[in-house]
């Protein structure tokens, strides 16, 4: 189903590091009525205020990218946050999208709906088939929920809403705060400031040996806009690159690529978290997509943006 380029298309979280991904993708593309609306001018946890939005401005297309988002130590801080406010958020978004009868959606979930301990690499298929990771356990419960309104929208009303769980993601926008981002813009953090104060090393959480899986953001946006024109199944769908590095691995490379000629030492009384994290994304290449950017190039280009921004966000 091919949009049209005229067609007004709703991004909600258009100002963070999905989100804009996905207003660049379309831009590109030539989509004119583009709706995007900051916090402070829609407050995403008011249900009456987003049923407002959509009766005012009739988005046809809408893309979910809003949520409260966070590494391992905003997760175990604020467990009621990243659970009750993502809850409300995305069911304000979904079932106004249902109410206002947008045509299409397609809602942004996340690698840590899986099992902790699931087989390797991560198929569909997996989902509730084992305990979820503790660490972002509040997080999962709330993506796999919005999975499920979408698939009963689907089943009660006929909606044509479909779900993507992209992998980890990183690229413009990002957040680099030490105390709430996730791994890879941290590290990109921790080096440039470590480099900046000519300290001799860098501490880093855990063994470095968990594997991980990284897709470059506006390789994520092409993949949001492919799926929302060619895939209409209830079955929510992968987004990975098919290719991993262990967290050690990912250190060094960010090091050399911001210049930082220290040590890194890793400190195993912190949390590893998932020991591996592989999307299977087997399906949606089937399909006839694929990444472009490779994780060095990708990096050098989300530090350039870090550098853009004043070296901090």
């Amino acid at each position: 189903m091919q949009m049209a380029r005229n067609a007004r298309v709703y991004i909600a979280g258009h100002l963070g590091l999905v989100g804009s991904a996905i207003w660049r993708t379309l831009a590109q593309a030539g989509f004119g009525s583009l709706l995007g609306r900051s916090r402070a001018e829609l407050n995403l946890l008011d249900g009456t205020a987003v049923r407002e939005f959509y009766r005012r401005e009739q988005p046809e297309y809408v893309f979910v990218a809003a949520a409260k988002v966070g590494g391992i130590l905003a997760n175990s801080q604020q467990p009621v946050a990243f659970l009750y406010e993502n809850l409300v958020i995305q069911n304000n978004l979904i079932h106004s999208a249902y109410e206002s009868g947008v045509k299409k959606l397609v809602f942004l979930g996340s690698s840590c709906i899986y099992p902790k301990l699931a087989p390797q690499p991560l198929k569909e298929d997996y989902l509730l088939t084992g305990p979820l990771e503790p660490t972002n356990e509040w997080y999962a419960v709330a993506k796999i929920a919005g999975i499920k309104l979408c698939e009963a929208l689907r089943r009660q009303y006929g909606c044509n809403f479909i779900s993507v769980m992209p992998t980890n993601i990183y690229g413009p926008n990002d957040n680099y705060d030490l105390q709430t981002s996730h791994v890879l813009p941290a590290l990109i953090r921790k080096f440039h400031d470590a480099k900046a104060a000519a300290v001799p090393s860098v501490t880093c959480w855990g063994s470095g040996s968990p594997l991980r899986e990284f897709l470059y953001a506006d390789d994520l946006g092409d993949a949001c806009l492919f799926l929302m024109e060619h895939y209409n199944q209830e079955q929510f769908i992968n987004i990975g690159s098919s290719t991993e590095i262990t967290i050690r691995q990912l250190a060094e490379l960010v090091s050399r690529i911001v210049g930082y000629p220290g040590e890194i030492v890793w400190d195993k009384s912190k949390p590893d978290g998932t020991p591996r994290k592989l999307m299977d994304s087997s399906r949606l290449f089937a399909l006839g997509w694929r990444p472009k950017i490779d994780l060095e190039t990708g990096i050098a280009l989300a530090y350039k943006d870090f550098l853009k921004k004043g070296g901090k966000r």
